[in-house]
């Protein structure tokens, strides 16, 4: 198509005036298509190997797949937890999946806990499957909005200093 194209640009004079405009045109128009997509392009998932430990808190609007230790709370969009992976502090993710061991409060629209699963904590979602053989101990509540029933929390600490 490309070399059709380069025969015809020089050999018509003035039809490659008229075709010229139209072909700047062109290129013009996928280059705005192209950029107005290249945002909606969703990042992989970011994963913490095996050997290595997190201490503090992780926060993303993406994916995240921990493979490791993390000692503080991880706030994502898709998080899962791998099986040897353990995870202290609180979960919350749209979709939660654990594998692994979580020692913590796990909030989620939906929380999946497979066979190899540990929970200690509460579990706080919208829906929530369990697979024979995961453990968990703690308790279990659905609430409609469950990523933003954290306010209630934040107000008993600051009430406790208050008072």
């Amino acid at each position: 198509m490309f070399s059709k194209s380069k025969i015809n640009d020089p050999a018509p004079g003035t039809a490659a005036d008229s075709a010229a405009p139209a072909k700047s045109d062109a290129p013009a128009a996928p280059k705005k298509e192209f950029q107005a997509s290249a945002p909606k392009a969703k990042p992989p998932a970011s994963v913490l190997s095996s050997d290595l430990t997190v201490t503090g808190n992780l926060k993303t609007s993406g994916d995240i797949q921990i493979e490791g230790q993390v000692d503080g709370d991880i706030r994502a969009h898709l998080l899962t937890v791998g099986e040897g992976a353990t995870v202290r502090g609180e979960c919350i993710a749209d979709d939660v999946v654990v594998n692994g061991r979580v020692v913590g409060r796990v909030r989620g629209l939906k929380v999946r806990l497979t066979s190899t699963a540990r929970v200690e904590g509460d579990i706080i979602h919208k829906t929530i499957a369990i697979e024979s053989g995961a453990h968990f101990e703690g308790s279990v509540q659905r609430q409609d909005d469950p990523l933003n029933a954290g306010s209630p929390k934040t107000a008993l600490k600051t009430d406790a200093p208050k008072g």
